[in-house]
């Protein structure tokens, strides 16, 4: 591509050497569009991808199995597991209406059913597929830091934090929901990711081929298959818990922004009214319309039933006069609202509150984890004494930079216009912050299992500043890479630590008490 013109002063100025022609304003926008090119060691990328993978594999089914409360569910697996072994037995739908506790939608509860058919009613079988998922989000993790950075090391460096987390760790050896919902949602950041990269390259190609501007408003783009694959993922995140639709909403606003931003960049004359005729409904269809679809299919096996909880509602309780919905939609409509009470409902009593619950301001230093299970009568510790405990716990050195992180991205999305950053805040925000809306309700830390790839994500694209970049000169680089190298070091020294009380191991009393760090960690 041509030189830029120099600048005014100087194209002012008699010289006798050549003046450098200016650049093609095609090849300006196209170079801006496409912006850094992804690193060309793909081999190497995927062996690096596979390693990571596989050492994720290792640490999150190690002694998967482990603990239980004498062959049963410990904490909030205890509603969830026994639940989905009632899927496998009645034809993929609970029966527990007495207690009205089926408070969620299937398919988190469907996933865990399917280790309880391969391993059985065990640990290792209510387990097996939120461990399974947490290995893939791993992997997931490594893909999307080197597409992000543009460099295999850091999105090494983005799959060893997130296997060093103790939250994401945790929560994949429960039998609950979260991991679930977290592993959609990551799927579909991955998605909206490649949609925009997808975008770009396409009116690059018209760019080239100078059809660009046949119309003010741009082309058309096709069909834009990781968008659709992307409503899929919200759908399915949504079918494991509602709080899946604050993503559907904040992906919708994040993939219109891009498209505003790429249309603007490739030179089209009014991207802002290409935008709302020719991207608006698109992204509804994808995020909305076919989130809801696939959302629905979830609910098969209810629908296919006699026995599901309020299957039959409207025909034997009727339904409201307002309500437009009959059969077996108006049925699943009323059981919604049934469900929606429910949480409305689930306030914290000042005077009975649970001892472990916490409020969302404290969530992103993890500064009230929860204790899931412990057994202080336990021996294999070398001492008469021994405490076996798993406690949710964010590691120490990632969390504890989650306020850093968030400010210096929301700096470099207001300063620079980094769309990296602002894909990044955004879905960790949509984890976040939807959790202020109601705040008498009764909140838990685990459902910040979401926030944590995004805060992995995040803390890597500040990595990539602190290793510097490649035009840097040799000394700057390599005291970059020791610093980048001493943090990820300290990760996991600090994840080591938190190891016995993250999987149950046997320790001493002197050693429980020394890893609860904080006051509110008791």
């Amino acid at each position: 591509m041509s030189a830029l013109v120099a600048d005014d002063e100087a194209s002012r100025t008699p010289s006798p050497e050549p003046v450098t022609p200016a650049a093609d304003p095609a090849d300006v926008a196209r170079a801006r569009l496409l912006g850094r090119p992804m690193p060309t060691d793909r081999l190497r990328g995927w062996l690096v991808t596979a390693f990571i993978g596989v050492l994720a594999g290792i640490i999150r089914f190690q002694n998967l199995g482990f603990p239980t409360d004498k062959g049963t569910p410990v904490f909030d697996e205890k509603h969830y597991v026994p639940q989905a072994w009632q899927m496998l037995r009645n034809g993929g739908v609970e029966d527990n209406p007495a207690y009205e506790l089926t408070v969620h939608p299937p398919l988190g509860k469907t996933m865990i059913a399917i280790g309880e058919y391969l391993f059985g009613y065990n640990g290792w079988g209510w387990r097996f597929t939120g461990a399974l998922c947490s290995v893939l989000m791993v992997i997931l993790v490594v893909r999307i830091a080197r597409r992000l950075t543009r460099s295999t090391l850091l999105g090494a460096v983005g799959g060893v934090l997130l296997i060093a987390d103790g939250v994401s760790h945790l929560q994949a050896r429960m039998g609950m929901l979260d991991i679930f919902q977290a592993f959609f949602v990551l799927v579909a950041f991955a998605c909206v990711l490649l949609d925009r990269d997808q975008v770009r390259d396409r009116l690059g190609r018209a760019l080239d081929e100078g059809w660009l501007h046949e119309s003010v408003y741009g082309p058309r783009l096709g069909v834009r298959w990781w968008r659709v694959a992307g409503g899929v993922s919200l759908g399915l995140a949504c079918g494991v818990k509602w709080s899946g639709l604050y993503f559907m909403a904040a992906y919708g606003l994040l993939t219109l922004a891009f498209d505003l931003s790429a249309r603007r960049t490739a030179g089209v004359r009014k991207p802002w009214v290409a935008v709302l005729l020719r991207d608006l409904l698109p992204a509804l269809w994808s995020f909305l319309v076919l989130a809801v679809i696939t959302y629905l299919a979830c609910w098969w096996a209810w629908f296919g039933s006699e026995t599901g909880i309020d299957r039959h509602l409207v025909e034997t309780m009727g339904t409201d006069p307002w309500s437009v919905t009959k059969g077996a939609i108006g049925s699943l409509f009323n059981y919604h609202e049934h469900v929606l009470n429910f949480h409305e409902t689930l306030k914290t009593n000042p005077e009975k509150q649970h001892p472990w619950e916490s409020k969302p301001w404290v969530w992103p230093m993890s500064l009230r984890p929860m204790l899931y299970y412990y057994d202080g009568s336990t021996l294999g510790c070398g001492e008469a004494k021994c405490v076996s405990a798993t406690m949710l716990i964010g590691t120490p050195a990632l969390w504890w930079l989650s306020l850093p992180m968030l400010g210096w991205g929301l700096w470099r999305m207001v300063t620079r216009f980094d769309w990296r950053y602002a894909a990044v805040v955004t879905a960790y925000l949509a984890g976040y912050l939807p959790w202020f809306l109601n705040l008498d309700r009764q909140m838990y830390f685990f459902y910040a299992t979401p926030m944590a790839a995004f805060l992995v994500l995040g803390l890597t694209l500040c990595a990539g500043h602190l290793l510097g970049k490649e035009g840097d000169g040799p000394e700057r680089r390599r005291t970059g890479l020791l610093a980048l190298a001493l943090y990820v070091g300290l990760v996991v020294a600090n994840f080591v630590w938190l190891w016995p009380i993250l999987n149950g191991d046997s320790i001493t009393e002197w050693r429980w008490q020394a890893e609860l760090w904080l006051p509110s960690w008791r």
